[in-house]
């Protein structure tokens, strides 16, 4: 089943502004809550994927990404691939404050009772390096990334052991602290995350010795990463949750690849097309002949007719890059070049010196012959 359209799902156009696509988020959000839903699998689905949807259009990066590429840019364990329940409720804070769903649902809700967990991670950058045939093909490849992982000791908590946590003195354990303020219209009591533990409810007394009390290392994790069909030099896909391990347990960040582009030693790009110049003899121009030429795919063989003109252009449908968005694919485009000898025997001149002011042997360009500029306009206009 294909995902739906990102916009669609929030009911938003697609200049929306990040004002219009965070109201239509909370709306949809509350209107399929699993606590207002219990037992729901629909409305659940529903959720996720507002969602899913809020995480890549609140982002520019990766709205800016989506805009241009559509799902293609987000597949393969890409961002917006299957959000956990924790990661959407960890977010809650941003988008509807600290105590929204606690006060809205009567503060049972099982919402109200998560907490945030550390600091979220920094995204990493890294580069891919692809060739042709991998790009036209689509490929998984095998990375390793240098970065901060979980420490191993602690389990990412940043304490010694299990005994080396204890309530927090400052919230009492419900990560939060209500601040009541005088205004001209009364009291106002807000609620904030507790600036001691930072919204956990638990402050370390003993620190883990390997970490420090960060909860994470640097070292080195192995990646799949997924790469589709049709992707072109400086796209940047993204891994949600495969950056930077946050402090303290938190979520970690993205992990956002760039795609380069490895140059093909006989051929090269145009747009979804690629481009080989063929360079064929003045008798195999003049008497036709078959040849052979590189592909994406491999090998192809062509026929070349005789009185084949220099500059001529041979058109192998299909054998081009696929669109990463849909199901069209360029062809490869064949750019006939007459060699012409630079150095001859006394026997070669003389052949030709013989043939050099016949009538055929004189330029006679067909009328409807298009001139190379109108060729090019022609393949790319």
């Amino acid at each position: 089943m294909s995902k739906r359209d990102y916009y669609e799902v929030l009911g938003v156009s697609r200049n929306a502004s990040q004002d219009e696509i965070k109201k239509a988020y909370r709306k949809i959000a509350l209107q399929y809550h699993p606590d207002r839903n219990p037992g729901n699998k629909e409305a659940e689905e529903k959720f996720k994927e507002a969602a899913e949807a809020y995480e890549v259009l609140s982002d520019p990066e990766k709205r800016a990404q989506y805009d241009r590429y559509g799902h293609a840019g987000m597949r393969g364990g890409f961002s917006g691939g299957g959000m956990r329940m924790e990661d959407i409720f960890s977010n809650f804070g941003d988008i509807f404050g600290d105590d929204f769903f606690g006060s809205f649902f009567g503060g049972s809700t099982r919402s109200s009772t998560r907490r945030h967990q550390g600091t979220r991670g920094s995204n990493l950058r890294i580069k891919v390096r692809l060739t042709y045939e991998e790009m036209a093909n689509g490929v998984q490849k095998k990375i390793k990334v240098r970065k901060y992982v979980p420490c191993d000791a602690c389990g990412g908590t940043g304490a010694k052991d299990k005994g080396s946590f204890q309530t927090c003195p400052t919230c009492g354990g419900s990560g939060q602290v209500r601040r009541v303020t005088q205004t001209f219209l009364g009291q106002m009591q807000t609620v904030m995350t507790c600036p001691t533990c930072n919204g956990e409810g638990t402050v370390v007394i003993a620190r883990c010795d390997k970490c420090k009390g960060s909860g994470r290392v640097y070292g080195e994790e192995t990646i799949y990463v997924d790469i589709p069909a049709g992707v072109q030099e400086g796209m940047q896909l993204s891994m949600s949750g495969k950056g930077n391990a946050g402090e303290h347990g938190g979520l970690a960040g993205d992990l956002l690849i760039v795609v380069e582009e490895e140059p093909h030693p006989q051929l090269h790009r145009e747009g979804l097309n690629v481009v080989y110049d063929l360079y064929i003899s003045f008798p195999d121009a003049v008497f036709g002949t078959t040849v052979e030429v590189p592909t994406i795919d491999g090998k192809a063989k062509i026929k070349i007719p005789p009185g084949t003109q220099s500059g001529k252009i041979f058109r192998l449908k299909g054998k081009g890059f696929p669109s990463v968005n849909s199901y069209e694919r360029g062809d490869e485009l064949i750019h006939v070049n007459i060699w012409v000898p630079q150095h001859l025997s006394p026997e070669e001149k003389e052949l030709l010196e013989k043939v050099q002011h016949s009538p055929n042997f004189q330029p006679q360009p067909d009328k409807s012959e298009k001139s190379f500029f109108e060729r090019i306009k022609d393949i790319f206009g």
